[in-house]
């Protein structure tokens, strides 16, 4: 089974890379499924209808959220509705939305979408993503019979995914990071055959800060004021991970960084 999981698309720049080149590099790679990070596609904070009919459109079979899941009040609408749509499981049972979604593609095999978040300089605040997967690991097996699993991990700090990584490691095919938009050069398959990133990367434009305008950024970190996030404009980039998982043993292959550019 070929996956391709997409990074954190941001605002306009980024579904504008993926309307322009998405089906084309599937159809090129010869891509199986394809999950796409959206948390950000709807101007550049959160999620809506239109961003979300737009990303499947694009050829997204799959959309992963992280703590920003709620920030565009339009999810709520649909959130109980769009089972392709799968926001951190991790959190507390009054989020609407589901926990996971299966996409089978036959004899390609089926492959399992879980979103997890993690606990370390992150809001709103989530249960441990350890004791969630520990509590939830053999249902999934039992529920859903998936030949691979597949782990958006969106968290904040390197250490945190990593050793999410560790200890999923041979439990599941790929752990992919997410959330920092900065992609990481640490791709690798792990000891006992899991794939791992630390962070996969965003889609979105490069002339700004992590796909924003740099005024609220600036205004931020070096003032120390209040500024509201506008999305920036620019050439878009897409940071996305490619991976061949085996759907016997459930253990990937191959993992590959992906990067193209407008």
């Amino acid at each position: 089974m070929r996956v391709l999981f997409v990074g954190d698309v941001v605002a306009h720049p980024g579904k504008r890379m993926l309307k322009n080149n998405l089906k084309s590099f599937l159809a090129e790679r010869k891509v199986d499924a394809c999950v796409v990070n959206a948390e950000n596609s709807a101007a550049g904070l959160g999620i809506n209808y239109s961003s979300a009919k737009d990303l499947f459109s694009y050829g997204a079979d799959c959309l992963t959220l992280g703590n920003h899941s709620f920030s565009c009040v339009d999810y709520l609408r649909f959130a109980d509705s769009e089972k392709k749509i799968v926001r951190p499981a991790n959190v507390s049972d009054a989020w609407p939305g589901f926990d996971e979604y299966l996409i089978d593609l036959g004899e390609k095999g089926r492959l399992l979408v879980i979103s997890l978040m993690g606990q370390i300089f992150i809001t709103p605040n989530a249960d441990s993503p350890f004791s969630y997967f520990e509590k939830n690991i053999e249902r999934w097996k039992k529920e859903y019979t998936p030949t691979n699993i597949l782990v958006d991990f969106h968290a904040e700090t390197t250490s945190e995914k990593l050793a999410f990584g560790a200890f999923a490691d041979g439990k599941v095919s790929l752990v992919l990071g997410t959330h920092t938009h900065v992609v990481t050069a640490d791709e690798t398959i792990l000891p006992c055959g899991t794939g791992y990133i630390t962070d996969v990367g965003m889609t979105g434009t490069r002339a700004g800060i992590i796909g924003m305008n740099p005024d609220a950024s600036l205004r931020r970190l070096k003032d120390k004021l209040p500024s509201k996030y506008l999305p920036a404009e620019g050439e878009a980039e897409m940071n996305a991970i490619l991976a061949e998982l085996d759907t016997n043993t459930g253990k990937c292959l191959k993992i590959e960084r992906v990067r193209l550019y407008e």
